[in-house]
C-alpha cells in the first residue's frame, strides 16, 4: 500500500491518495476545490495537480471518502466523482449536519437531509471494498457528530479527529461538536489501535521548530499529544478543549465550504438567470 499526501498550503489541508501498487486500485480522502474568497470563484489547481498524478500512476479511483463535512475547504469531490466514476462516501450521521445546517442557511424545503447526496453512507466498523484495498470505517464523532477515520492497514487517517502531537486535536465547538465525544473517540477508539498505527491528519499548521507534517504514530500521540494523551482524564479534556474553543475564531471558510459540503461537494444549483448563489447568515455568532 502507498500514500501520497498532497498538502494544500490556501487550507492548510492534506488530501491523501492511497493506492494498491500491483493492482492500481486506489481512494482519495478528503479533496480540496480551491476557493477564493475576495472573487467568490472556485478554481480547480488543486484538483488538476491531483488528477496528474492519478493519471500519471494508471490509478483506479474507487472511492472519494470524506472524512466529515469540512468546515475549512470546499470538497473537490464531485470533480473527481465526474472525471473518475469514484462513489463519494461520508458517515451516516452526515444526515444530523445536514439537519442543522439546513435550517441555519434556511435552504429550499426540498433539500434532503437523508444524506441522499452522497453515494455511500458508512455506519461504524463498515469494511469498504476499493479493489484489492480494505478499510475499516471507525466512528469518530466530537469535531462534528459525523466524523469518521479510516484505518487501512497499517494507517489511520483521522481527518480533524487527531492532529500532529504538538497541535493536539480538532475544536468541537460546531453545532453538535462535543469534547466528550471526542475525548471518547480518540481516547477509546483510536488509541485502542496498535501504537505502531501511522496516523495520518487531516490538517497541519506547522509547529515550533519544525514545518508542515501530517504523519505521526498512535504510540507518539498516547505519550505526547499535548492535548489528550492516554492518561489524560475525560474531565481534563473537556475542560481545556472547552476553554479553548471559546478563543478561536470562526473559520474563514466556514460558510461556503459547510454550505457545499454538506451537499456531497455541489455547488449550490443555478437560479433562474444561471448564476449559483451562496447563502451567508449574518450575525449568527454575534
Amino acid at each position: 500500500m502507498n500514500i501520497q499526501p498532497f498538502f494544500d498550503a490556501a487550507t492548510w489541508t492534506v488530501t491523501y491518495v492511497v493506492w494498491d501498487p500491483s493492482s492500481k486500485d486506489a481512494v482519495v480522502i478528503d479533496p480540496v476545490l480551491d476557493y477564493d474568497t475576495d472573487a467568490v470563484a472556485t478554481s480547480t489547481a488543486s484538483l488538476e495537480k491531483l488528477a496528474a498524478f492519478l493519471d500519471e500512476q494508471g490509478l483506479k479511483v474507487h472511492y472519494v471518502l470524506e472524512t466529515h463535512a469540512h468546515a475549512d475547504h470546499l470538497s473537490g469531490s464531485q470533480w473527481l466523482r465526474d472525471r473518475y466514476g469514484a462513489k463519494v462516501g461520508i458517515g451516516q450521521a452526515i444526515r444530523s449536519v445536514q439537519e442543522v445546517f439546513k435550517g441555519v442557511f434556511g435552504l429550499d424545503p426540498s433539500f434532503p437531509v437523508d444524506g441522499s447526496q452522497f453515494d455511500v453512507l458508512f455506519e461504524d466498523h463498515d469494511v469498504i471494498t476499493a479493489g484489492t484495498l480494505s478499510f475499516e470505517v471507525l466512528h469518530t464523532p466530537g469535531h462534528t457528530p459525523a466524523c469518521v477515520s479510516y484505518h487501512v492497514g497499517d494507517a489511520v487517517f483521522t481527518g480533524d479527529a487527531l492532529f500532529m502531537p504538538d497541535l493536539g486535536t480538532g475544536r468541537c465547538d460546531f453545532p453538535k461538536g462535543s469534547a466528550t465525544d471526542l475525548y471518547r473517540s480518540v481516547h477509546d477508539t483510536l488509541y485502542a489501535l496498535p501504537d505502531d498505527t501511522r496516523v495520518f491528519v487531516g490538517h497541519d499548521y506547522g509547529g515550533e521548530g519544525r514545518g508542515i507534517d501530517w504523519e505521526t504514530t498512535i504510540g507518539a500521540s498516547k505519550r505526547t499529544n499535548k492535548q489528550l494523551r492516554a492518561e489524560t482524564t475525560e474531565a481534563e479534556y473537556v475542560a481545556f478543549r472547552s476553554a479553548r474553543d471559546r478563543t478561536l475564531k470562526v473559520p474563514r471558510l466556514l460558510f461556503p465550504s459547510v454550505q457545499v459540503n454538506i451537499d456531497a461537494g455541489r455547488l449550490p444549483r443555478p437560479d433562474a438567470n444561471g448564476r449559483r448563489y451562496l447563502r451567508l447568515p449574518i450575525n449568527l455568532f454575534s
